[in-house]
């Protein structure tokens, strides 16, 4: 077995938070004999622990030492050697330091092939009687998780979020002096949750990029190290200012959801918070995927997604849901947006999300809660519980309609803009004229379908007929679909089950209702 570090190599000075954690280990160490430190990834726990070493002296023991005695042991008895690891360190130091005792404690823990699972607690039944009865001091280092051996003995400390002076201490040791350049305010704001490894890299970037300022600091922040779930070199480019016929959607939007998260400092001057709850309504083919893929790229790490990938039901789908508002209330300011959220909820059987969402709508889980956006897109208003969409909850309603003839004839400009000559020269007023009642994604097939009737009769070597006729070919081909289909929906919602226990078809919809 490897020789226990007795001398730890501290490589940069304490921010704020971690002094803080290191000044309560001098009031508490008189007090008890088993200590439990913690913090998430990257907030200098390690570092906190090697510096309190370097003052009190005693040993250190690490994974590598965890490692190194497991080696040496018997591969099926790896409890054993950490036992024989820690007993020997209590045996000859009066302060034992542990770090990151929660990765030796999942891999006896919670490796279901390991054959001695769950042994590991009476070996620290052990030691925690040992530390106590010696008089000597045992302090354990882990990410939150500790065995009921020790939790139950233990006081505990942990290392809060870093404030905007921790980021500032942080970084005027990884850059030196330029970073005084940096408005650390700003930068909190727009990612709260970052850890000292995200900080260095991002230093490490703007200093070889020679350029230093806060908001490429933010943009690289943005890029890289604040990625949602969303890929977005998948997803359609497209903007808000796109969309035809709902200018008082896109100015709400705008106004309630981009500008809190893009502009930090009217915000922060304000006061202004992206809405927590937005409904985004509207009949298929009206723009409301359409508004997510803008708002994709708008935001990009601030923007998380959940929809058809999320397969309701399945054994994953909560953890699925939960990491999603983890990743979005660590990058607070944040939207959630919930595509076809209607359809989640049309079999009434997903109580668990409906309770949940009612939870981080009332903002009662913490203070990022506070901070997200929750955004539903719903073609079927009553298929979501009255509860979770009444006001308060819902701060925003929107309702994306089907797009009036200028709303229309905008839309196909648009289309046929980038059409080649001669499918460029339809008549435009003529298109919008026959395509009453048409969506966004029907117009969109309109011009698809004509291009492609075109496409037939060039190469069949027919006469070519005026390209109008072309498009309005495909938009009665396009209307006789739509008809069909409304058949097909109606004989279907004839024979479809009751609706779920939350919808009463007898009554008005009341969106003040909370029963």
């Amino acid at each position: 077995m490897g020789k226990l570090s007795t001398k730890a190599q501290i490589p940069y000075s304490l921010c704020p938070a971690q002094q803080r954690a290191l000044d309560w280990f001098a009031s508490a160490l008189g007090v008890g004999s088993i200590f439990h430190f913690w913090s998430r990834a990257g907030l200098g726990r390690t570092t906190v622990l090697r510096q309190l070493h370097a003052q009190l002296g005693g040993a250190l023991v690490t994974v590598q030492d965890f490692v190194e005695a497991a080696r040496l042991g018997h591969p099926l008895a790896l409890e054993d050697a950490l036992y024989q690891v820690l007993a020997s360190a209590l045996q000859k130091h009066d302060r034992v330091i542990v770090d990151d005792l929660h990765i030796a404690m999942a891999v006896m823990s919670g490796c279901h092939f390991y054959p001695r699972s769950g042994l590991f607690d009476s070996h620290l039944e052990v030691l925690a009687a040992l530390a106590a009865e010696s008089g000597k001091k045992l302090i354990v280092g882990t990410n939150g998780q500790l065995a009921d051996p020790l939790r139950e003995r233990a006081f505990g400390f942990g290392i809060d979020a870093f404030a905007p002076e921790d980021y500032r201490h942080l970084c005027e040791v990884f850059l030196g002096p330029p970073a005084a350049e940096l408005d650390f305010g700003k930068v909190h704001r727009f990612a709260p949750k970052l850890n000292a490894h995200q900080l260095k890299s991002a230093c490490a970037w703007q200093a070889q990029a020679g350029e230093l300022a806060t908001d490429s600091f933010i943009d690289y922040l943005r890029s890289q190290e604040l990625t949602s779930n969303v890929a977005l070199g998948e997803v359609t480019q497209v903007e808000l200012r796109e969309l035809q016929g709902v200018d008082d959607v896109i100015r709400s939007l705008e106004a309630n959801i981009v500008l809190p998260l893009e502009n930090d400092e009217v915000a922060t001057r304000l006061g202004l918070k992206p809405k927590r709850g937005v409904l985004l309504v509207g009949p298929p083919g009206t723009g409301k995927t359409t508004v997510g893929r803008a708002l994709a790229h708008r935001l990009k790490g601030k923007f998380f997604l959940v929809d058809g990938t999320f397969i309701s039901g399945t054994e994953q789908f909560y953890r699925m849901i939960h990491q999603v508002f983890q990743y979005a209330k660590d990058n607070a300011p944040s939207v959630i947006f919930i595509d076809d959220s209607d359809v989640i909820f049309e079999s009434g059987q997903e109580h668990g999300l409906y309770r949940y969402l009612l939870t981080m709508l009332d903002g009662l889980e913490s203070k990022s809660a506070g901070r997200v956006c929750v955004m539903m897109t719903a073609m079927d208003v009553g298929n979501l519980p009255p509860a979770l969409i009444r006001s308060g909850r819902i701060e925003l309603w929107l309702e994306m309609r089907l797009p009036d003839e200028a709303a229309r004839a905008g839309i196909l400009a648009q289309h046929l803009a980038v059409a080649p000559t001669p499918l460029d020269q339809a008549d435009i007023e003529q298109l919008a004229a026959a395509t009453g009642g048409f969506t966004g994604a029907d117009l969109k097939r309109t011009v698809e379908d004509g291009k492609a009737l075109y496409a037939f009769d060039l190469v069949a070597g027919s006469a070519i007929r005026p390209i109008t006729e072309y498009f309005l070919a495909a938009a009665e081909a396009v209307q006789a679909s739509k008809s069909r289909y409304a058949e097909a929906e109606a004989r279907a919602n004839a024979n479809r089950p009751t609706r779920p226990v939350w919808f009463n078809p007898f009554s008005s919809f009341d969106l003040a209702d909370d029963n």
